[in-house]
């Protein structure tokens, strides 16, 4: 590969002759969704869907009026049927009912709203959600982290994991910790574009050692 080269970061379709397959950043316009640099969602196992609506089909429960956000970092690579649950679609549980009286108002709205924020739903960089896998609201998925397909994660997947199941537990660290520790220190996802076109190959390969001598 020409060192020189990458591909259109402007791109909504980056695959050719591929319409299921778009840079997410290009597409998405809510403002409390931010996505990084080449993070792509594939939709080609959901007949029907266009990718391009991602933010309408697959982010859930997503009101302005609660105000969370979905923050999405670089790299990333979302699979088909991924779905985020946001703060909306918490009901509380501390009173007799739980049903949201408040939000039909017309006199409802003295039950108040309940009171279920989580926090943003923050995905890391180089992060990898597999086909149909679901996350719950307020959690966060650390860098280089893999999400396994059908997996419904309700609680915080450290860097570099591998997850899994309902609810999804660590099936393995892709890496010892220290090489963790070093791959984030390296957080190649903020270099310069030129710089990661030109160490692709390291990149997909095993060796850090090498990696850390670019």
């Amino acid at each position: 590969m020409d060192a020189t080269t990458y591909p259109d970061r402007q791109a909504i379709y980056p695959v050719a002759g591929h319409d299921k397959l778009v840079f997410l950043e290009n597409v998405v316009k809510n403002p409390n969704i931010q996505v990084g640099r080449y993070t792509y969602f594939d939709v080609t196992g959901t007949p029907g869907q266009r990718a391009e609506d991602f933010e309408h089909q697959n982010v859930l429960y997503h009101f302005d009026f609660i105000g969370d956000k979905l923050l999405i970092g670089a790299f990333c690579a979302i699979g088909s049927g991924v779905r985020f649950l946001m703060n909306g679609a918490n009901h509380a549980m501390d009173g007799i009912s739980t049903y949201p009286f408040a939000i039909f108002r017309h006199g409802w709205e003295k039950a108040g709203l309940p009171d279920g924020h989580r926090g943003d739903t923050v995905v890391g960089n180089d992060v990898w959600l597999g086909f149909g896998s679901l996350i719950l609201p307020g959690k966060r998925i650390g860098d280089g982290a893999v999400v396994a397909a059908g997996s419904v994660v309700t609680k915080d997947v450290p860097p570099y994991a591998v997850v899994g199941g309902n609810p999804a537990r660590i099936i393995r660290q892709r890496f010892p910790e220290d090489v963790v520790a070093r791959l984030l220190a390296l957080a190649w996802w903020d270099w310069p574009i030129d710089k990661i076109s030109r160490h692709v190959a390291l990149l997909a390969a095993g060796d850090v050692d090498a990696l850390e001598r670019v």
